[in-house]
């Protein structure tokens, strides 16, 4: 898929993965896409949960070899 912007959280733990991906969103446009890196064993249900509640387009997740590759459409 391809990203407007990517971050990466590989070695950080929840919450930080989630709050990175806020603090990075809150600088984009609106439908620009964000890919996230992340290896916390919980991202992979935390981010569809945090799109859920804000309201940002969850557009899905790709397990790499050891890290996840998240991705996220601004919408708001």
């Amino acid at each position: 898929m391809k990203a407007d912007e990517t971050i990466d959280a590989i070695g950080l733990l929840c919450p930080v993965p989630i709050l990175k991906t806020k603090m990075k969103l809150q600088e984009m446009e609106t439908g620009q896409v964000l890919e996230v890196l992340a290896d916390d064993e919980g991202f992979a249900n935390d981010l569809p949960a945090w799109c859920k509640k804000t309201g940002n387009e969850f557009l899905g997740i790709e397990k790499a070899e050891n890290y996840f590759k998240g991705y996220v459409r601004r919408t708001r």
